[in-house]
């Protein structure tokens, strides 16, 4: 499924891997913050969040890294949603 679909799914979880200061300094609507260097000690918040995960950070490079910690323990149906700006454009009404 592309991220557009995924977006737009009822009961989405949104996740913001960068770190809690950034976050803090501006981070897309609905969205919880949970930093790279968190996840593997949050595994157990992940798997009650309901899904689709799609995970965001900067660039996506994070994201990625997220995304394969949460497969590599089990968790599934997560997603690299890539950097904040480019899920922005995409979370954004059609003009």
């Amino acid at each position: 499924m592309e991220i557009a679909e995924l977006l737009r799914q009822p009961g989405l979880t949104l996740v913001d891997v960068r770190e809690s200061y950034v976050f803090e300094e501006g981070h897309l609507p609905n969205a919880i913050n949970i930093p790279l260097g968190d996840v593997f000690a949050r595994l157990s918040e992940f798997s009650q969040m309901t899904k689709p995960i799609v995970l965001y950070c900067k660039t996506g490079d994070h994201a990625g890294q997220a995304k394969l910690l949460l497969e590599l323990n089990g968790i599934g149906d997560v997603y690299n949603g890539g950097g904040m700006e480019a899920v922005a454009q995409l979370l954004a009404p059609a003009a």
